[in-house]
């Protein structure tokens, strides 16, 4: 027993490490929305599943071969009562299923703003190749890597990649959503109480794919407005030339910051006015990935 658990304590080790970014503890209100409709599914789902598994050990307990009770008939072929019993649980559990991903699809839809009084933050995001980078275009400033929200505030995130196809998720504030070259995509979400939220990148992109994650820290309004002032004091320029040398292929990228953005640089990303990075390089024509160097 003492060597079975000490086999068992790494994977415990791994799952509670695993806790910090569970859907299952949502931190916003699309988090709490995503968690209810996992739960309902499963509860609808277990309809089939329960019933399945209690008649496998009746039937068997039933059937078995000391019951003299139970009878053997080779000819029986067909019974329209439980025919009716074996398709109609099946058929209510579909439509119970399809309500559910009806209402919340609409409901939750990534593009839908958030029914807040508070006008919404903005922050666009880019996907690199391997790294994230946070514009914030009101407040004139940029972080890699890492991004401060206020807690209780509606955020409006635009998303695009400058690279290959990826995807943007905090799983515990909600929805993921797919980030493209030459695309911009909407999600709305919010960080009920100030908290430090696992952010990941949720579709392979290449050999940085496995540690291109951030930190997306809510904080008080108070503290928020005095993060901007602070990063804005400690200077630094983004503009399209310090981004060209950014989306160089890199990897274990620290956070760092920008005091000062190019206007319109998300855009100029968008509407590829700053050309694409070619993306990973593993894998074409059998040769192996190549890094373009890392940012300066």
């Amino acid at each position: 027993m003492p060597e079975r658990g000490a086999r068992l304590l790494p994977l415990l080790l791994l799952l509670g490490g695993c806790s910090g970014a569970s859907i299952l503890r949502p931190g916003g209100p699309i988090g709490a929305n995503n968690r209810t409709i996992l739960l309902d599914s499963l509860v609808i789902m277990l309809a089939i599943v329960v019933p399945t598994m209690i008649a496998t050990l009746v039937f068997a307990w039933w059937f078995r071969a000391g019951n003299g009770k139970a009878k053997y008939r080779p000819e029986f072929v067909y019974s329209g009562r439980i025919e009716l019993i074996v398709w109609s649980i099946p058929l209510l559990t579909i439509l119970f299923l399809s309500g559910l991903i009806w209402i919340g699809s609409h409901a939750l839809d990534p593009a839908k703003p958030l029914a807040e009084k508070t006008p919404p933050l903005e922050v666009q995001v880019v996907s690199l190749d391997w790294k994230w980078l946070f514009v914030y275009p009101a407040q004139g400033i940029a972080t890699l890597n890492g991004a401060v929200v206020p807690a209780g505030v509606p955020i409006r995130f635009r998303l695009t990649s400058a690279s290959v196809m990826n995807s943007f998720f905090v799983p515990r504030l909600g929805s993921q959503i797919y980030t493209m070259n030459g695309m911009a995509t909407t999600l709305h979400l919010q960080a009920d109480r100030p908290d430090s939220y696992y952010g990941q990148s949720a579709h392979y992109s290449g050999d940085g794919f496995s540690d291109m994650n951030f930190r997306l820290q809510a904080v008080p309004v108070a503290d928020f407005t005095r993060w901007v002032t602070g990063v804005k004091a400690a200077g630094g320029l983004l503009d399209g030339p310090a981004y060209r040398v950014l989306a160089r292929q890199s990897q274990h990228e620290p956070a760092k910051h920008w005091g000062a953005v190019q206007p319109g640089l998300f855009d100029m990303i968008v509407a590829q006015h700053l050309p694409p990075a070619p993306g990973p390089n593993q894998g074409r024509d059998g040769q192996p990935q190549i890094s373009l160097g890392t940012a300066e």
